[in-house]
């Protein structure tokens, strides 16, 4: 890798940044709750650590092996799956996530992200004004509801075909059948064995 390029990076990264918090009026007093605290992020595949260090108006990116109040390691693979808490424990336990120091931090540093919601309308009305940036804005959310829409539909053919042509996975019926019959099947066991040593007795 370049040497350059990871300095690039983190300064793209934070004037990225930097112009999303402005366009958000409600990132400031959420930021003010992460400044001072450093979080740190390496990927298995790229031998690099970013580091992050939030201030009251801003986050900075940064590069470097010191402590820091929390640092994450992970692969490519498991990084989609951070945003759910719930994948946490399976993830460390695969031993395809690695956290050192206060989990918190990590999750406010997550949460500030999620929770970051730039006006685009707004800044997009100072190039062709409110008329064209309203009419921009409610085509980006029906095309958001389109593909929310999209995608609901896909995960429930997906589950179907799962269920009912490729025999993956059963389907509710096929379940309270199999309850069924592993009951009458339990029921006949313990009919067998009292028969079984009524016989013994004799």
């Amino acid at each position: 890798m370049l040497p350059l390029l990871p300095q690039l990076l983190c300064a793209a990264a934070e004037k990225a940044i930097a112009r999303l918090i402005t366009m958000d009026p409600d990132a400031r007093p959420r930021l003010a709750r992460l400044a001072g605290k450093q979080l740190s992020f390496r990927l298995k595949e790229w031998p690099i650590t970013l580091v992050l260090s939030a201030t009251s108006d801003s986050i900075l990116f940064n590069q470097h092996d010191e402590p820091v109040d929390c640092a994450i390691q992970t692969d490519m693979a498991s990084l989609r799956l951070l945003r759910d808490p719930s994948q946490l424990t399976r993830l460390i336990k695969a031993d395809a996530l690695q956290i050192d120091g206060d989990i918190q931090v990590a999750q406010q540093y997550s949460g500030f992200f999620q929770q970051l919601d730039p006006d685009w309308q707004q800044s997009l009305s100072r190039y062709i004004g409110d008329a064209g940036a309203h009419k921009v804005g409610h085509s980006l959310a029906q095309l958001q509801q389109y593909l929310s829409a999209k995608g609901q539909a896909l995960q429930q053919m997906t589950t179907e075909l799962a269920q009912d042509e490729l025999k993956l996975s059963p389907g509710k019926t096929e379940m309270a059948l199999f309850s069924q019959a592993v009951s009458e099947l339990a029921a006949q066991v313990d009919v067998f064995q009292q028969q079984l040593l009524a016989v013994q007795e004799l």
